[in-house]
């Protein structure tokens, strides 16, 4: 369904590539890791993935396929008509990616208004509907409310809920739990798993929480300065990584013996 091929991008005001030849396919319905610490280059192959690279700021090559569709050379048009519609983005920080002057409805159904042709009204059913789907209480309600109105964790259902309200065939999710508080964190990955469950959609889910990602995900794989270096079922990667900057990452992932012998 995705297909990564030799992705290398490097940013004109670095001396290094901020990815060095990533090959990383996702099938349909799957759940992907994508794992590694800051500046490992996560964020840059998600960004290439859903048209978001700032292609005037760095050099790039390689392919990346949606469904045999070349997205990293496609023009923009092409990419305006994918993003969205095929491929829905969840970012860390729902209060930077949602306009504080625009009711949270609007912004929902904001995919559906560029995508289709489809009346006000049922834009507005459509919204509600999604924002039943990641459990939001009162959805109603919360059409008609502002940003600021809403938690953290209800800012971010608001997020997921635009990203799933076309139905798109994949679903980038980058690091959407990291802002949020344990508690909520949990509920987020249970609505993840239910979406995934019972839509179907594919997810590359990218977080340096080797914890969050071991819960969610089928496979992991494991970034560092650029390059994949190993890549695998999850389970497996957790128990017996072979790379020593995986073996690293696992060994420090907090244990409950670990935190009880902590002062």
């Amino acid at each position: 369904m995705l297909e990564i091929q030799d992705l290398r991008v490097r940013f004109w005001n670095r001396d290094r590539d901020a990815v060095a030849g990533v090959s990383l396919s996702i099938g349909e319905g799957e759940v992907v890791g994508l794992v590694g610490e800051s500046g490992s280059g996560k964020t840059v192959t998600a960004m290439s993935v859903a048209g978001l690279l700032p292609r005037k700021q760095c050099g790039y090559s390689g392919k990346i396929f949606l469904d045999g569709a070349e997205l990293l050379h496609a023009d923009r048009a092409e990419l305006r008509k994918i993003q969205g519609r095929d491929i829905g983005v969840v970012f860390q920080e729902p209060q930077s990616s949602l306009d504080p002057l625009m009711r949270i409805g609007p912004q929902v159904e904001e995919v559906l208004r560029v995508h289709t042709d489809l009346g006000r009204e049922e834009r507005r059913r459509l919204a509600v509907e999604a924002m039943a789907a990641v459990e939001l209480a009162e959805p109603e309600a919360v059409y008609e409310k502002y940003p600021h109105q809403l938690s953290g964790g209800m800012l971010q259902r608001a997020m997921i809920a635009a990203a799933v309200i076309a139905k798109p065939k994949l679903l980038i999710l980058d690091e959407p739990t990291t802002a949020l508080d344990v508690t909520i964190q949990a509920q987020i990955l249970e609505l993840l798993k239910k979406l995934n469950r019972e839509s179907g959609v594919s997810m590359l889910f990218i977080s340096h929480d080797l914890n969050v990602v071991r819960k969610l995900c089928g496979r992991v794989a494991v970034m560092q300065k650029g390059q994949l270096v190993e890549e695998g079922e999850a389970q497996e990667v957790f128990r017996h990584p072979k790379h020593p900057y995986s073996q690293r990452l696992i060994a420090a992932i907090p244990t409950r013996k670990r935190k009880e012998a902590e002062p």
